[in-house]
């Protein structure tokens, strides 16, 4: 029996009339690190599977963020795995507080993506795929540079290594992040990045170009308000620098034994992550590859549609050209991928990268195509009606469908705050005693 074998009861998969999850799918819980439960998502596709893409999302984003995605994916004949990590989407949350995002260890969400893949060792089809986005892409290097050898191929999307920290240094920001979880504060907010996820906006927000996703997805998070993460906490602040910092200070011994090819896909306008420091970490790993997709925010996978058409380029390429041939579809399949019509963009004139945009340590120069720069252009915001929708408090009784649509700026839902906090992992299951509030003494241990 695989370590993941214990849950048999499907785990709901979220939706709304206007995006419902992709046909061939179904929702599992599996037990993660401690006992916590843990939710998944897994897709076939019609025919025969090429291999399986295990899908990691960034912080605060649940599996139903990833609906398109899953079906870009399907398409090109992919078997697919999203989770939710630990502390968000409908996985258990680590604090009474459902709305803090929160961390205590990097070597916990690990602990949870290994239990993943060996449950699905007899169940996935190979060649693997690893596809992860921010927080999920650096905790997917992580996991390569501990020894894990089972994929054919990893494209990550704007991993989180360097944070961008405004105007205070990393160093200071660092500094007081230590000791802040040193002396008991771990599960506190940290104030000067309040979030409340019921009160964004696309004008202040957003972290695409992409009006009418982003709209989209905001109607999905009404919908279902336990999807919702907000403020990270000080733990969490510190995963986020100490597991970027662990592998941005490797000189290469551990990194040039990852041998898994990697193809990394940062943005130029990316608005959390700083360029730089990404691509001198690629340049050290034996099978790296980068790629700056311009006019980009952080968010690709989420972005207009020429800027999605480049991203999934690259990832063509990188899965064609490490898997083997026998997994590759026929030129038709790729050529008949769909794409969900949003707006009409228009594309410059694919131009030859400069040195600092592309750089191949697997592949000569001269192989390595074009990046495709998209010009941004406006799209329409879908109109949304100024009515209440319900919300279901009972975490055994969420709605599937929210029967309005939200309106254009909604408040936090009268009632959430109120009952939070009594929205505990406990309301799933039967808690472990490590999902427990933290205490002074348990915070002062290293993540």
């Amino acid at each position: 029996m695989t370590r993941i074998a214990s849950l048999s009861t499907a785990a709901p998969l979220m939706a709304i009339p206007e995006y419902r999850p992709p046909e061939g799918g179904v929702g599992e819980w599996f037990r993660g690190a401690g006992g916590l439960r843990l939710r998944l998502g897994f897709w076939h596709p019609k025919g025969p599977a090429r291999g399986t893409v295990f899908v990691s999302p960034g912080r605060a984003e649940p599996i139903e963020k990833y609906y398109e995605v899953v079906t870009d994916l399907l398409e090109r004949r992919f078997c697919v795995v999203v989770h939710d990590w630990r502390g968000q989407g409908l996985s258990a949350r680590l604090l009474p507080d459902r709305l803090k995002g929160h961390a205590r260890s990097e070597d916990e969400f690990l602990d949870d993506y290994q239990r993943l893949l060996d449950g699905f060792e007899d169940r996935a089809p190979k060649p693997w795929v690893m596809l992860g986005h921010s927080m999920g892409a650096a905790l997917n290097l992580a996991t390569l540079t501990r020894g894990e050898e089972r994929f054919s191929a990893a494209v990550f999307i704007n991993p989180m290594l360097r944070i961008k920290t405004g105007k205070h240094s990393l160093w200071s920001v660092m500094f007081q992040t230590d000791w802040k979880v040193k002396h008991g504060q771990a599960s506190e907010y940290v104030p000067e990045l309040f979030d409340d996820p019921f009160e964004h906006t696309f004008e202040e927000d957003a972290l695409t170009h992409d009006a009418a996703r982003y709209n989209l997805w905001r109607e999905q998070l009404f919908a279902c308000p336990h999807l919702a993460v907000g403020t990270p906490t000080w733990g969490w602040l510190l995963f986020a620098l100490r597991i970027g910092d662990t592998l941005l200070k490797d000189k290469g011994k551990v990194l040039k034994k990852v041998r898994t090819p990697v193809s990394v896909v940062i943005s130029s306008d990316d608005s959390l992550m700083m360029k730089q420091p990404t691509k001198a970490f690629v340049k050290k790993l034996a099978k790296g590859r980068c790629v700056e997709i311009a006019g980009a925010d952080h968010e690709i996978l989420m972005e207009m549609d020429a800027y999605r058409r480049a991203f999934w380029a690259e990832f063509d390429e990188q899965v064609s050209f490490n898997l083997p041939s026998e997994a590759l579809p026929s030129a038709s399949v790729i050529s008949s991928v769909a794409e969900v019509p949003v707006a009409e963009v228009t594309v410059s004139e694919p131009v030859l990268p400069a040195a600092t945009e592309v750089f191949d340590s697997h592949v000569p120069a001269e192989a390595v195509e074009a990046v495709v720069v998209a010009e941004p252009v406006e799209t329409e915001v879908r109109p949304a009606t100024a009515q209440p929708i319900f919300f279901s408090y009972e975490l055994n009784d969420i709605p599937v469908y929210a029967p309005q649509p939200p309106p254009e700026r909604l408040s936090v839902p009268e009632g959430l705050r109120a009952q939070r906090d009594e929205v505990e992992v406990a309301d799933w299951e039967e808690a472990p005693t490590e999902a427990a509030e933290e205490t002074p003494a348990d915070v002062s241990a290293k993540p």
